[in-house]
């Protein structure tokens, strides 16, 4: 997509810190980090969402995860790290290209949290197997 900041970076047309890359994807250092060693790996085609990639292009992104994230781990020897992906603008994506963190962790004051509000109250065992046969309603439809 000519006018997506992450294509133009894959192009060679905006620099990057690049750390990896093979025929299906790409990684780099964010230049917004949270924390040391944040590092954003890509698919090298244009697919905005996670719910867009083909099973293929996944397979060929998180086959390649493990190997970003033990390198990040040897290196910086973080306390630990957080993978996250944000699909859609309500769920917070500003880069409409798919994109997963890596977030190394070094404790409280790294600058990243999130406040995890269970709803068990709400969401009881009766309706997670409501919920679930929903979806599982979906996937069988697809098979």
């Amino acid at each position: 997509m000519k006018n997506c900041i992450f294509c133009k970076i894959i192009a060679g047309e905006i620099p990057s810190v690049k750390i990896y890359e093979d025929e299906h994807v790409f990684a780099f250092m964010d230049i917004m980090p949270l924390s040391k060693g944040h590092t954003l790996l890509i698919p090298k085609t244009h697919r905005e969402f996670v719910y867009d990639m083909t099973p293929e292009e996944a397979g060929n992104l998180f086959a390649v995860a493990p190997k970003i994230a033990k390198a990040i781990n040897e290196t910086f020897q973080p306390e630990g790290m957080n993978l996250l992906n944000n699909n859609g603008a309500k769920a917070g994506q500003s880069v409409f290209h798919f994109h997963l963190h890596f977030i190394p962790r070094y404790g409280q004051s790294d600058g990243f949290g999130a406040k995890w509000i269970t709803k068990e109250k709400e969401f009881t065992s009766e309706r997670i197997q409501e919920l679930a046969e929903c979806v599982k309603e979906k996937l069988n439809a697809k098979a």
